[in-house]
């Protein structure tokens, strides 16, 4: 049991797989199912969601941080257990369930990366790729072993590993459910880093800082630019034309051009 707790806000609220905490404007969620590898269950997507509702709502927050208790794992998949008996309306509703928590994550228009330490597979590895950026310590392990158990992702692993490492490769692992190392991650364009294990949220945080340096409209119109290009009947150019638009009109944009003019930092407010 743990206390979700923003030292701007004040606003608390109780967790039982999750830790949280808030460091200037910085969310940082860690699964707390550290003896069960960091497995994804039920109620884990239940308060994932209610975190995640957290990050669009309190205006204290600039972005958050997704990472796994202990060395071992960020999250090695969902919880099998839960899958006992499952029939196959129960299964869809399951899949319908993570989808739309996971695609919450990848809309949000605040920054959420994923800083991956150890196992990453199939749930775990979901999660990952709904988050905007991932970094991995040396040791993390990625992989959708869905198959060996004669199923398929059910959280949208069979569309974003497309999206991130192309058809080809993506095919592969999914019908062999192999497993790769950081290494080869970086390599596909899984992962943005790769970075000693002991260092992995320190070059997380100096990362979300960087970002959340910058005009946080804008960053909310960059992750929704991008992800026009993946939806059916959305022409990504034309989103990307509007939301220009849309970034002259805010002040950001007047401070931003101002401050370059007068060769000094910028200062956003987020208006």
């Amino acid at each position: 049991m743990v206390t979700f707790a923003s030292a701007t806000t004040k606003t608390m609220k109780q967790f039982t797989t999750l830790l949280t905490e808030i460091t200037d404007g910085i969310l940082l969620i860690t699964i707390n199912r550290e003896d069960k590898l960091n497995a994804l269950n039920k109620a884990l997507i239940g308060e994932l969601d209610e975190v995640i509702t957290e990050l669009y709502n309190n205006p204290e927050i600039k972005g958050a941080i997704i990472t796994g208790k202990g060395s071992k794992a960020f999250a090695a998949g969902a919880d099998i257990a839960e899958f006992k008996g499952l029939d196959e309306a129960a299964g869809k509703a399951l899949a319908k369930r993570g989808h739309a928590v996971f695609n919450k994550i990848e809309s949000s228009p605040k920054p959420v990366i994923a800083a991956v330490n150890g196992f990453a597979l199939g749930g775990g590895c979901e999660l990952a790729m709904a988050c905007h950026l991932r970094i991995a310590s040396e040791n993390a392990k990625f992989g959708q072993p869905e198959v060996k158990l004669g199923i398929i992702p059910g959280y949208g692993g069979t569309q974003r590993l497309v999206q991130l490492i192309g058809k080809g490769k993506a095919l592969e692992l999914l019908m062999t459910g192999d497993t790769i190392d950081a290494a080869a991650a970086e390599r596909l364009g899984l992962v943005n880093d790769v970075v000693q294990t002991v260092e992995l949220l320190d070059i997380t945080r100096v990362m979300m800082n960087k970002i959340t340096a910058m005009a946080p409209i804008a960053i909310a119109k960059v992750i929704e630019s991008v992800y026009a290009h993946f939806k059916d009947g959305i022409d990504g150019f034309d989103t990307e034309t509007e939301l220009f638009g849309k970034c002259v009109a805010t002040q950001d944009f007047v401070e931003g051009t101002t401050a370059f003019l007068e060769k000094r930092k910028a200062k956003f407010t987020g208006k």
